[in-house]
């Protein structure tokens, strides 16, 4: 007996540890104005590839390297679609000199069949020719924009401004459609992915402002707005779980940073503060 009761209180002991643990790491009061919760930086990420397959030419970039909406990130080897795109012009430059003397022959047998001097049947195969080249005609011109829009696809464009994480091609592989050949980490937006336990969920709202510090000694403190709050309870996340925790539910918050900077990064811890006593009424003064 005595040996039960004192491993009930070892047992006791230990889970009371786990608990103020876990209140610790996930949210920690200051005072009763404020509410202290532990997240990282999460960002959106852009795979960079073509539209048409071929062989990188050049890569303008490496990992690290800021760029701009717009700039111009990798060439393909553009021979190949050169070649088609002569090809799409001669084809079409030819039908456009065959339709054009098949809609003078189609004229002048309308000008001669009133006095007999064409037969019906002429006519209507003048007609039928004509109508023939100018299908065959308007196909081609189908096929050189798509040879045109081809060509411009060999060229790989920053849809936003950001940051190379990774550079995944080097010039002289051979790519399919939508192989990424950059990752680009995207500068906005930028949210804090947190999570806060159920006995201080009530205590966040929408719109919420808060303040974003990182573990840098020299950063500065990013105002944000909680953008997100999951309906649904959700497990300890594997990364911060104990063996006493697994169990426990919390709820994922996203904070929306309002001017994200280069001192934010993908994955960095930060720490966010609720501030209650005045945190509304920024809220209503913006």
């Amino acid at each position: 007996m005595k040996r039960f009761i004192s491993i009930t209180f070892i047992l006791v002991i230990l889970a009371a540890i786990f608990y103020f643990t876990y209140v610790h790491f996930f949210t920690h009061r200051g005072n009763e104005n404020e509410l202290i919760i532990y997240g990282n930086v999460d960002v959106r990420q852009v795979d960079i590839g073509f539209r048409v397959a071929g062989q990188l030419a050049k890569l303008f970039y490496e990992e690290g390297d800021v760029v701009q909406k717009g700039s111009l990130m990798a060439l393909l080897d553009k021979s190949p679609y050169d070649s088609q795109v002569r090809q799409a012009e001669a084809n079409a430059k030819a039908l456009k000199a065959n339709l054009e003397n098949a809609e003078i022959l189609y004229k002048r047998r309308q000008e001669l069949i009133g006095d007999g001097s064409v037969a019906e049947e002429d006519l209507n195969n003048a007609k039928s020719t004509y109508d023939q080249l100018f299908a065959q005609f308007n196909s081609a011109k189908a096929a050189l924009n798509i040879s045109l829009d081809n060509l411009t696809f060999t060229k790989a464009y920053a849809p936003t401004d950001g940051i190379i994480l990774t550079r995944v091609r080097e010039p002289g592989t051979v790519v399919r459609e939508a192989d990424p050949v950059y990752t680009l980490s995207v500068s906005s937006p930028v949210w804090i992915r947190a999570f806060i336990s159920e006995i201080h969920l009530g205590q966040v709202e929408y719109g919420m402002l808060a303040e974003i510090t990182t573990d840098n000694p020299n950063g500065h403190t990013y105002i944000g707005k909680v953008g997100f709050i999951s309906p649904m309870a959700e497990f300890t996340p594997k990364t911060v779980e104990t063996t006493a925790l697994r169990t426990d539910l919390v709820y994922r918050l996203r904070i929306y940073v309002d001017e994200p900077d280069s001192g934010l990064r993908q994955g960095m811890p930060v720490t966010v503060k609720f501030r209650f006593d005045n945190s509304k009424d920024l809220k209503k003064n913006e």
